[in-house]
């Protein structure tokens, strides 16, 4: 890529992060709703009074916008009814701002791991464009958990490059118990023959989902299972990235779980039978998670920051990262608007993330397909060498 080229993508990306702030930043300076931090503030209360944890409480988020209602309950696993107890205190407000700033202080430390790993004279362009994403700021409106838990995904990527399987193991066994649509991250990785770091992260995972069972028993898993079983509007949501969405929006679900489940028979088969490197299959398994999960928040998308920053020279790529940037208000107000609109504009975050996917896949094609040419000049050099 010429310099002039390279210099005029990097004032894009720069300009538009300062837009994107400058425009999500009064959304979260002027507002004073509980809004996702209240549902997780009942439910860790009624966990803690022996009620169910994924009840609709007076605190629950009750969602209402022109073509979407919905309530909005806690739908992490059970070891989240232990945690959310942590945010119940005199004044749910007061512990909201405090989360918002705990999260802020754990998503800094991950951009600066990552601002470490992969310096460059755009390494500050990389970190303002982290700063401006969407499902960062919507995130910190929400009051959600997705910065601490960006974090441990993006230190898991960081320990499994460096060859601390071990460690690298343990924090994706961290996440996989918090969002276990991220299971798809160690299975694919066992499958591939890297079992040191997957064994680690099922073990951690099985056994953090056990503390559950030993304070609340099985009855609260049955709660859970229920809940998700029976939530079935919100992969709709303009948000959810996942090919589930698309197939909701436009009106045929049934193509979203087979398309799903070729993404993932097609990832398995290629990991086992193929083998590639861990990061390789770390990268795919991290996109897929969200593609192939019923609900893959743009929030989730912070998890995948080593995916953009190791491929950030790649155009494709710089569109990708342009398309999260997009203000989630921008996207809610597509609810009012015809069904092509919600596909198109609507879902431009899925459009990134299938983007993405196009892209791993295509250098993974084109790297097999320099190994065989070159396994196949050795090939012929020893058939050569052998004939004289």
């Amino acid at each position: 890529m010429a310099a002039s080229t390279r210099w005029l993508i990097n004032l894009i990306v720069l300009v538009l992060s300062f837009l994107a702030i400058s425009a999500e930043f009064p959304r979260i300076a002027h507002d004073d709703g509980l809004w996702d931090f209240g549902s997780f503030v009942a439910s860790g209360r009624a966990a803690a009074e022996g009620l169910n944890p994924y009840g609709i409480y007076p605190l629950t988020l009750h969602v209402e916008l022109p073509g979407f209602e919905s309530w909005n309950p806690n739908l992490n696993p059970p070891i989240s009814a232990l945690l959310f107890q942590l945010f119940d205190g005199p004044e749910p407000r007061a512990a909201f701002e405090t989360w918002r700033w705990i999260s802020i202080a754990f998503y800094s430390a991950a951009v600066l791991l990552l601002v470490w790993r992969f310096w460059s004279p755009q390494a500050p362009i990389m970190a303002l464009w982290t700063f401006a994403l969407a499902g960062f700021w919507d995130t910190l409106f929400l009051g959600q958990i997705y910065l601490p838990l960006a974090f441990v995904a993006i230190a898991g990527w960081l320990l499994l490059e460096r060859g601390q399987v071990w460690a690298a193991g343990i924090m994706i066994g961290l996440l996989v118990s918090m969002k276990p649509n991220f299971l798809v991250w160690p299975v694919l990785l066992l499958l591939a023959g890297s079992w040191r770091p997957a064994l680690a992260a099922l073990a951690t995972a099985a056994l953090v989902s056990a503390i559950p069972l030993l304070v609340y028993g099985f009855e609260v898993y049955r709660q859970w299972f229920e809940l998700i079983a029976s939530d079935k509007e919100r992969a709709f949501f303009l948000t959810n990235t996942s090919l589930a969405g698309f197939a909701a929006r436009a009106g045929m679900p049934l193509i979203g779980v087979i398309a799903s489940l070729a993404l993932l028979g097609g990832l398995a088969a290629w990991a086992f039978w193929r083998r590639p490197n861990a990061m390789a299959v770390s990268a795919l398994g991290l996109v897929a998670s969200l593609l192939a999960s019923p609900l893959g928040w743009v929030h989730y998308t912070l998890f995948l920051l080593p995916v953009f920053l190791s491929h950030w020279h790649k155009p494709a790529m710089r569109i990708v990262t342009l398309l999260l940037i997009v203000p989630v208000p921008m996207i809610i107000d597509q609810f009012t608007k015809p069904a092509w609109n919600q596909l198109t504009f609507g879902s431009v975050y899925g459009w990134a993330m299938v983007l993405c996917l196009a892209l791993l896949a295509a250098m993974e094609i084109r790297r097999r397909n320099e190994t065989s040419s070159v396994s196949v000049a050795l090939s012929g050099l020893g058939d050569v060498r052998g004939a004289s």
